[in-house]
């Protein structure tokens, strides 16, 4: 995984925090595949993520608009993936909708500050 490359502000981003259950059946498939689908969505702009030994994880996507979260929230397969989740792969989970009005980071490779 690495930091996602993003356009200025302002754009939204979607946190998606989880807890999972001992379940596995068809996870990482099911995971690539929204990864993939959503990649091709309109107004998709990338994700980050991250998942702890305990089954804690943390997936962020960012997207141009509160729009494009909506067209997303309702694609059939992801509805799909939304409906397993809930009845094999998650004991709880949280969803978070922001809008990014201010970025900024360290790059070493470039030994400089980017953005405020």
């Amino acid at each position: 995984m690495r930091i996602s490359s993003l356009p200025e502000p302002p754009y939204y981003m979607v946190s998606f925090t989880s807890q999972r259950t001992e379940i596995d059946d068809g996870y990482g498939e099911m995971g690539y595949a929204m990864t993939e689908l959503a990649s091709r969505q309109p107004g998709y702009l990338g994700f980050e993520s991250a998942r702890g030994a305990d089954g804690f994880g943390i997936l962020i996507s960012y997207w141009k608009d509160e729009a494009s979260i909506r067209s997303w929230k309702s694609v059939v397969d992801h509805l799909e993936a939304q409906r397993r989740g809930r009845q094999d792969w998650y004991s709880r989970y949280e969803i978070r909708v922001a809008l990014v009005q201010r970025a900024y980071g360290f790059d070493i490779e470039k030994q400089q500050i980017a953005g405020d």
